[in-house]
């Protein structure tokens, strides 16, 4: 095969020589002279210069180089600069030390081009798939030196005065691409540290979490041919609920807030987007419920909402999200047929059937090149039972409040963020205590280089009653303040946010 490789693309370059070269080759096979001969000699040395440089680009893209991979086409490759008539001067006239010389060029040239692909971690693959990889440690102090080091109300930094892995991260994606006729897509996040005990550690949510607990993401895509464009998902993906996400890199700030913390972080479903024009999409889910890959109940969750673009400089989303919390069945122990470990359960006869109503809205606008603004408001009503029982009470828990951004980037190298949050906990449904929570971060980016953030962050968080722990059993603060170094490392294909 590589012979026929060959032979085409000497056959190409042949014929895409001057008209001047094939009368001239017409004119050796009748004369035969001896300058004829050597004219031929030297075209016949810089034809296997430029087919073994060919090959080499060749070589090259096919082991997955992600700067030159996009392409096959000869005419954008590059062929190095070759001086014909030094390198012929240097040849004897044996014909076995003509050909030593081009083989020896051909390999340097195939070393090369080759060397920096056998060093370098695959980040794209054929097809346009990405590779994808991310570390993300940090160090956190909290002046109260609270009793085991624990920090409440911290979704990932959850440790004081320790050196701790936030999450170590790989992510493949090979998203659709309709202009190529790749109406398919599929998305896998693995994920390891601190945040995943966060995010898929809590039992009462899922009834088997040791078998989703390292998948944060894993769905499927397809763009079906309706209108602009009708975009379906399918799978377990990163709730949009709330501003903030996942990944550190792609935050204003190092630690997150109360309502990242408080809203949910996953679904498993389906949901849909449909692109009504370039300033208008629509959005819909339907899930197994909130961090809950396998379901608790019989109750599918909704969600309703739209991304609005109404200027290049403003980005808009609203979503209501209603659905059902309460499982309606409880572990058991005395089941008497063989089960996977996890699902022996018993029914819970009557089971709370109450709703949870949420309303979440966040805009950002970009007010400048360096300056943007972001800001959120939520509101929840849950409720445990839809029609209470006599004697029991119906009331519904509520929570409220918002959070304010603002990121001004100084250079190209460091920026600097902040963010003031007001939490309304009333009934206690986020902490366990009836409260009004509060909180200003102040963050300080650097950035080493494309892939290496270095964050240092003050926070401060405090309520309306004694709350946080401190040094003394028994012994609480309403505030709590803390000093965050955080270091975020990443590498991939993948462009942009993840």
């Amino acid at each position: 095969m590589r012979f026929f490789v060959r032979l085409l693309v000497v056959s190409f370059l042949f014929v895409a020589l001057p008209t001047g070269f094939a009368a001239h080759a017409q004119t050796i096979t009748a004369a035969a002279s001896h300058d004829e001969e050597e004219d031929l000699r030297k075209t016949v040395r810089e034809l296997a210069l430029r087919v073994s440089a060919l090959e080499a680009e060749l070589h090259k893209q096919r082991a997955g180089t992600p700067t030159e991979s996009a392409s096959l086409n000869p005419a954008a490759m590059v062929l190095p600069s070759v001086d014909v008539r030094s390198s012929v001067e240097s040849i004897s006239s044996s014909g076995v030390a003509e050909t030593a010389p081009v083989a020896e060029v051909s390999a340097q040239a195939a070393t090369a081009q080759t060397a920096p692909v056998a060093s370098a971690l695959p980040t794209v693959l054929p097809g346009g798939a990405t590779l994808n990889y991310m570390f993300d440690g940090y160090y956190e102090y909290d002046f109260n030196h609270p009793i085991g080091r624990i920090q409440y109300l911290r979704a990932y930094d959850v440790l004081s005065n320790s050196f701790s892995i936030n999450q170590a991260d790989v992510v493949f994606a090979l998203d659709p691409n309709v202009a190529e006729g790749r109406r398919y897509g599929v998305r896998l996040d693995l994920q390891f540290g601190q945040a995943t005990d966060t995010l898929q550690g809590n039992p009462a949510n899922e009834v088997r979490p040791q078998i989703y607990r390292n998948i944060f993401q894993a769905y499927g895509t397809y763009v079906a041919p309706v209108g602009k464009g009708l975009t379906v998902d399918f799978g377990k993906w990163a709730s949009s609920l709330g501003i903030e996400g996942n990944y550190t890199k792609d935050q204003v700030n190092y630690s997150r807030a109360f309502f990242f913390d408080y809203l949910p972080f996953y679904h498993m479903g389906v949901r849909a987007s449909y692109k009504v024009n370039d300033k208008l999409a629509l959005n819909y889910w339907i899930v197994n419920g909130t961090n809950q890959t396998e379901p608790t109940n019989s109750y599918k969750d909704e969600l309703f909402g739209f991304t609005a673009q109404p200027t290049k400089n403003i980005l808009w989303n609203f979503n209501y999200y209603v659905g059902q919390d309460h499982p309606d069945v409880s572990q058991a122990t005395n089941c008497t047929v063989p089960l996977q470990v996890g699902l022996c359960v018993k029914e819970i006869n009557p089971a709370p059937d109450g709703k949870a109503h949420i309303f979440d809205s966040y805009v950002t606008w970009n007010a400048t090149p360096k300056l943007t603004f972001s800001a959120e408001g939520d509101y929840v009503i849950s409720r445990e039972w839809a029609h209470a029982a006599p004697g029991e009470s119906s009331a519904p828990s509520l929570v409220d409040g918002g959070v304010a951004y603002a990121r001004y980037q100084l250079n190209p190298r460091m920026a600097l963020g902040g963010r003031f949050e007001y939490f309304s906990d009333r009934n206690g449904l986020y902490s366990g205590t009836a409260q009004a929570l509060k909180e200003f971060t102040g963050t300080y980016d650097y950035k080493f280089g494309e892939g290496f953030l270095a964050r240092a962050e003050f926070r401060r968080d405090w309520s309306n009653v004694p709350f946080f722990l401190t040094n003394k059993p028994g012994a609480l603060s309403p505030s709590q303040p803390t000093m965050t170094v955080g270091m975020v490392w990443w590498y991939g294909g993948k462009q942009g946010a993840w």
